[in-house]
C-alpha cells in the first residue's frame, strides 16, 4: 500500500518520476547507498520526530549526517524521535521506506541544508526496495519543505 501511496501521489500531480524497485533491501542508508551505487550522503533519510508542543514533523537530511541536537533544539525546540509503529501510523510507511511522498496524513517536512550539497539525492519510496532519484530543489517544491541547518557530520563509525 505504501508504495502504491507514493505512485498516486506523484500520478497526482502528472509527475513522471520513475521509481526504483530494487529486488535487494534498501532499508538502511548503507544498504540503500550500495544498491544504487552512491555515497551515502547522496541517500535522503526521512526521520520523523515529535516536538515538544506535540506536532509531528518530517526532517528529510543526508544519509551520512546525524542531527544536531544543539540545532535541532534551536530550530524546533525539544523533541524526540519516533517510535517504530508510530512512524508507520503516522506516515503509512514502513522504517526503513519512508519517504515525504504519499503519506497516510498531512505532516510539515523539513530539508536538512546537507541535500544541497548534491544534484541529486534518493529517498525512499514507501518501501524498503523502492527509491526514486531527485534534485534537492524538486524534493523541496513537492513536500513543501522548508530548509534548515541541523546536521552535523556523522563520522566514521566506531
Amino acid at each position: 500500500m505504501s508504495l502504491q501511496s507514493v505512485r498516486e501521489f506523484f500520478a497526482s500531480r502528472q509527475l513522471d518520476i520513475p521509481i526504483i524497485e530494487l529486488e535487494v533491501s534498501t532499508a538502511t542508508v548503507a544498504l540503500a547507498a550500495q544498491a544504487h551505487g552512491v555515497e551515502p550522503g547522496r541517500i535522503a533519510k526521512t526521520l520523523a520526530f515529535r516536538l515538544g508542543d506535540g506536532q509531528v514533523i518530517l526532517l528529510v537530511c543526508s544519509g551520512d549526517l546525524r542531527v544536531d541536537n544543539r540545532k535541532f533544539k534551536d530550530a524546533f525546540g525539544r523533541g524526540k524521535m519516533l517510535p517504530p509503529e508510530e512512524v508507520v501510523q503516522l506516515t503509512g510507511h514502513p522504517v526503513g521506506g519512508v519517504c515525504p511522498f504519499g503519506l497516510a496524513q498531512p505532516l510539515p517536512v523539513y530539508l536538512d541544508a546537507s541535500l544541497q550539497a548534491y544534484d541529486e539525492v534518493l529517498p525512499a519510496a514507501g518501501d524498503i526496495h523502492a527509491a526514486v532519484r531527485i534534485t534537492p530543489a524538486q524534493l523541496a517544491e513537492l513536500t513543501q519543505g522548508s530548509w534548515v541547518d541541523v546536521g552535523q557530520a556523522a563520522g566514521p563509525p566506531p
